[in-house]
Formats: C-alpha cells, sequence, structure tokens
C-alpha cells in the first residue's frame, strides 16, 4: 500500500512539476511577444522616418531646382536665349580682338561665365565706348563690359551689378617728357578715350579745353606719338600694351585714379541685375574670375 501511495505521490508531483514548467514557459512566451512586436513596431517607425526624411530632402531639393529654373525662366533678354553685351573691343587686355576676329579678354571671359551660369549664349557687339554704355542704358543691350567704372552721374541712369575688377587710371607720355607726375598735368594736352572716367577726371580736374576725346585708347597713344598731345590717361593694363607696342613711352609711376570695374545694364532691371550678381558672387567664390584675371595679367 505504501508503495501504491508511494507511486501516487511520485505521480502527483510530476503533475505538478509538468504544470509548473508549463506556466513558465506560457509566461515566457507571453513576456516575449509583446517585446518582440515592440521592436518591429520599433524598426516600421524608424523605417517611416527615414523614409519620410528621404522624401522632405527629396522634395526640398526638387523645390530649390525648381525656384532656380523659375528664377532663370524669369530673366527676359534682348535676344531670347542669349546674353547680349555691348562693348568697345580696343580695350587690352580686357576685350579685343584676334587676328582672326574673334573676341578676347577679361571681361569677354567673365561675360561668357556668367552667361553659362545663367543658361545663355553670350552674343558680342562691338562699337565705340559711350555707344556700348547707351545700349546697355536703352536696353538695346542686356549688359555693357568694357572695363567700366561705377560712377554717380551713370548710376543715375543705369544699374550696376557688383565689382569684379579694379582698374588704376595711368598717365602715359613719351621718354624725356616734363611731365612726372600728376601734379605737372595743368596746362598740358591731355589724350584720352571717349566717355571714359579718365575723361572725365581729366575734364573735371583741368578744363574740356585741355582734354581731346579719342574713339579708343590706340587712336589716343597715336596723336601722342604724333605729338598732338602731351600725355594720355587711361587704364593701367591697357597702358602697358600700348607702351609695349609703341617705344619710346612710358608710364608714370604716379597713379591718377583707382576705381572698381562693374556690370552695366538698364535701369529698373532688377531681375537681371540678381541674377548676375548672384553669378558673379559664385564666380567669385570658386576662383574663376581670378583665374580668368591670372590669365591675361600676370601677378608683379
Amino acid at each position: 500500500m505504501k508503495k501504491f501511495l508511494a507511486v501516487f505521490a511520485a505521480i502527483g508531483m510530476m503533475a505538478s512539476l509538468a504544470a509548473c514548467g508549463s506556466g513558465s514557459s506560457t509566461a515566457s512566451t507571453a513576456e516575449s511577444a509583446p517585446a518582440e512586436s515592440t521592436a518591429v513596431e520599433s524598426t516600421a517607425a524608424e523605417s517611416t522616418a527615414v523614409e519620410s526624411t528621404a522624401a522632405e530632402s527629396t522634395a526640398a531639393e526638387s523645390t530649390a531646382a525648381e525656384s532656380t529654373a523659375a528664377e532663370t525662366a524669369e530673366l527676359t533678354t534682348v535676344n531670347a536665349g542669349k546674353l547680349t553685351m555691348s562693348t568697345n573691343a580696343a580695350f587690352p587686355p580686357y576685350e579685343m580682338t584676334t587676328d582672326s576676329g574673334e573676341f578676347e579678354g577679361i571681361d569677354v571671359e567673365v561675360a561668357g561665365a556668367i552667361a553659362e551660369k545663367l543658361g545663355l549664349e553670350l552674343q558680342i557687339d562691338d562699337m565705340d565706348f559711350d555707344a556700348a554704355l547707351l545700349a546697355a542704358q536703352q536696353g538695346k543691350s542686356d549688359i555693357v563690359m568694357a572695363g567700366v567704372s561705377v560712377t554717380e552721374e551713370r548710376q543715375k541712369v543705369m544699374e550696376f551689378s557688383a565689382s569684379y575688377a579694379t582698374g588704376v587710371q595711368v598717365i602715359i607720355v613719351k621718354e624725356g617728357s616734363d611731365i612726372a607726375s600728376v601734379d605737372d598735368l595743368e596746362g598740358k594736352m591731355i589724350g584720352t578715350q571717349r566717355g571714359t572716367t579718365g575723361s572725365i577726371y581729366c575734364s573735371d580736374d583741368y578744363g574740356d579745353d585741355h582734354v581731346t576725346m579719342y574713339d579708343n585708347g590706340l587712336t589716343a597713344v597715336q596723336a601722342l606719338n604724333n605729338g598732338q598731345v602731351d600725355c594720355v590717361v587711361i587704364d593701367s593694363e591697357p597702358a602697358k600694351k600700348f607702351v609695349e607696342a609703341n617705344p619710346g613711352l612710358q608710364i608714370l609711376e604716379t597713379e591718377y585714379v583707382s576705381e572698381d570695374y562693374a556690370i552695366g545694364m538698364a535701369k529698373g532691371n532688377t531681375a537681371l541685375l540678381d541674377a548676375v550678381n548672384a553669378a558673379i558672387e559664385e564666380l567669385q567664390a570658386d576662383g574663376t574670375i581670378d583665374a580668368i584675371v591670372a590669365k591675361y595679367i600676370s601677378a608683379e
């Protein structure tokens, strides 16, 4: 009888242990299920967040691209699809013509880089300097670039971009001349290029009777060689080119005036002004303008 009792007791204990084991396993599974569910929900949430962020980033990039395209589309130019630049291509190294009749120079390349930024093709119209200014002023060209300095008078009738280069007006004389500095210009006959700041400054400082204006710098230098004027006031860079090509001439060490060059356009054309300024800023930031200047003007 005791054996039977012992057997029953053992069976009871085994049943009890089996029940405990089953209960423990069920509890563990029950506790594990919510954890796994939470992990899946978390992963799904993170995936949704990543997809949402990617979508927002793509949307932002798309909006920026659309905005840039819209800004470019808003530009109205003289000739559709082109950026028309009026200039006087007799002002080396800013603008000049090659033996084959092509245009080259600092202004030409800077204008080309700006046109590319704006998605336009550069078109160059060559004319006298004062006519080039007038063309932009009247909206017959989109921009004027010809070593153009910003003055108060010009600002009254034109818009000007940010400066992209600096110019210095200098004095060219014959070797052995009694003109040794700016102080010696009083009473002399000064040759200048018509419409330039050099012409304006000299007329203001010494009177119109002492200034002879020519259509371009080369003609003024030829007049100096022929003894028709006592000196020529012009930008330093073209002055160097003219002196190199004309033995017997020299540039005085003293500067006449220093000024900034900018791009002129019709008064009130703020859309083009903003677009050109943005392009200049980018071209200055990435070193493009410095590289163009260095190509034509060696560091001294």
